[in-house]
């Protein structure tokens, strides 16, 4: 930042009016109807760029000195007097730009420039709107490819390192954002009338000094030979867990246990089966399990605060989600069922029907479909029974025998949360589809690219701005985040959280010439 005397500038838009001339003239001459249509178009394209530049320019021109109309005081409540105008370089998006403004101090005081606040100019040196930019190639693809991206669509140049520090700035407010939105009633008369919160975990590499204590110290204790580097499980105890949420409503569907699982080979029509609605997702590394799980209820309870919809949870049988979701539960005093996912416990069945009759495929389909359809109906517990006894009849060994006892204690375990005919009744979901593909989208298909080790956060940073898109909250999200730089980086600095208004010299001219110079408030503004 230097400081210059603050001279008016005659026509702030020649250099525009000049560069606008020079497109124009280029496409007039006999060169530019000699090139190709798309060499044409990339060439119209960073001329463009700089046009916008220098119109941009221009605009800052204008509103230069910013003097304040009214007193400059700082957060202690101090007069600040002006001192002299200071130049400060803008990283937009289309180019670097400079901002010439009037600074305010006092004896041991740094100054403050009015004029920062009311163009809510950042802190750093890059725009809202690259940062803005940043955020989203950082959500969609590798920091790598996010760089280049940004270089070759606008005209801002960041270097890789800025960039992965302008994603995590970019997240920082997503808590607060849903916090703030939780505080506002939702009239929500067309949402479903089931409420579905669903939780699951995706691992993701993180750098070893941002693991879990006890994922670290499995680390540092597994053998580091040549052919456990290169084998498989080269990446254990190198993962993080990440609590994986989603809360949506949907409308009530129906269904028997043979509607599920129709009778092979029986053309039916299949009803439309209807849709999540309103889905928010988010996942969290920084944040423990039953921290999300609270979250998740929150969320819930901010779509239905009087509980006049029906409440579900799907899970996949994590015993700590499952307790955690108890818990919370039985605090609210809600009677919400919880769920096993019927996908999960298809494959245990299964594996046992393979070990059973490992040799015929159709008689394994007809035994699965058998065993699926009675713990449909709500018999899991006598499924168990009946597996396990066919078991012994056949004097299978214990190694052979392995899956079968798996699947039983499995349903035997799992009892309380796998009547489907209950849930099936009531029109609920049987499956996590949702936070599966949820986890597939959000987690894995971003965050465990080949090689990418992550810290945790820029890790956190990046699943926060994915569940922003994903959600359909990133604009909203954006336009809060705005806000709160404006309050962070300006208001917070002056007395009463109050920037005081600018006037530029041209104005300043026109009042000057007319003798007075008055502040003008709208009505009912303090």
């Amino acid at each position: 930042m230097s400081a210059l005397p603050c001279r008016p500038v005659a026509d702030p838009f020649a250099a525009a009016d000049q560069a606008y001339a020079t497109i124009t003239q280029f496409l007039r001459s006999q060169e530019a109807r000699q090139v190709k249509h798309s060499d044409l178009e990339r060439q119209l394209e960073g001329m463009r760029r700089e046009l916008m530049r220098e119109l941009l320019q221009a605009h800052l021109d204008l509103r230069q000195p910013g003097e304040a109309v009214e007193p400059v005081q700082d957060a202690a409540g101090t007069t600040l007097t002006p001192t002299s105008a200071h130049t400060r370089s803008l990283e937009s998006i289309f180019g670097t730009v400079e901002v010439t403004r009037t600074g305010y101090g006092g004896e041991g005081t740094p100054s403050l420039h009015p004029l920062d606040g009311v163009l809510n100019l950042p802190a750093e040196k890059y725009s809202l709107e690259v940062r803005r930019r940043v955020a989203i190639e950082a959500a969609k693809s590798a920091f790598d490819e996010g760089v280049k991206t940004l270089e070759v669509f606008t005209g801002a140049h960041v270097p890789k390192r800025q960039f992965e520090e302008l994603v995590i700035r970019a997240a920082q407010d997503f808590e607060a954002f849903y916090a703030e939105r939780q505080t506002r009633a939702r009239a929500d008369p067309h949402f479903g009338p089931v409420l579905v919160l669903t939780v699951d975990g995706k691992g993701v590499v993180l750098r070893p000094e941002d693991l879990r204590e006890a994922t670290r110290r499995a680390a540092a204790q597994r053998v580091e030979t040549f052919t456990a580097r290169l084998g498989r499980g080269r990446r254990q105890h190198a993962k993080r867990m990440a609590s994986v949420a989603a809360v949506y409503t949907i409308e009530r569907f129906v269904r028997t246990p043979e509607e599920v699982l129709p009778v092979s080979g029986k053309p039916r029509e299949e009803p439309t089966r209807p849709r999540p609605e309103h889905k928010r997702v988010w996942a969290s590394l920084a944040h423990t399990s039953e921290e999300v799980v609270t979250a998740m209820f929150k969320e819930a309870a901010h779509r239905d605060p009087k509980r006049k919809k029906c409440w579900v949870a799907l899970v996949d049988g994590n015993r700590t989600q499952i307790d955690h979701l108890f818990r919370l539960a039985d605090e609210r005093k809600l009677d919400m069922p919880i769920v096993v996912d019927f996908i999960h416990v298809a494959q245990y069945v299964w594996e046992a029907a393979k070990a059973l009759i490992p040799e015929d495929q159709t008689e394994q389909d007809q035994w699965v479909r058998a065993h699926l359809l009675e713990i449909l109906r709500g018999r899991a517990s006598l499924v168990a029974a009946g597996i396990r006894r066919s078991a012994t009849l056949r004097a299978m060994a214990a190694a052979e025998r392995q899956a079968v006892d798996n699947c039983a204690d499995y349903l035997i375990n799992y009892a309380p949360y796998l009547q489907y005919d209950k849930v099936l009744a009531e029109g609920l979901p049987i499956a996590t589809g949702v936070i599966e593909g949820t986890c597939r989208h959000l987690v894995e298909d971003r965050m465990n690219l080949t090689g990418a080790r992550w810290s945790l956060t820029g890790a956190e940073a990046v699943l926060r701005l994915r569940a922003l898109r994903s959600s359909d909250d990133f604009d909203a999200y954006w336009q809060f985040h705005e806000q709160q730089e404006y309050k962070r980086n300006h208001a917070a600095h002056y007395a009463n959280y109050h920037v005081p208004k600018v006037v530029s010299a041209a104005l300043l001219s026109q009042l000057s010439r007319r003798g007075t110079l008055k502040i003008v408030k709208k009505k009912g503004e303090s």
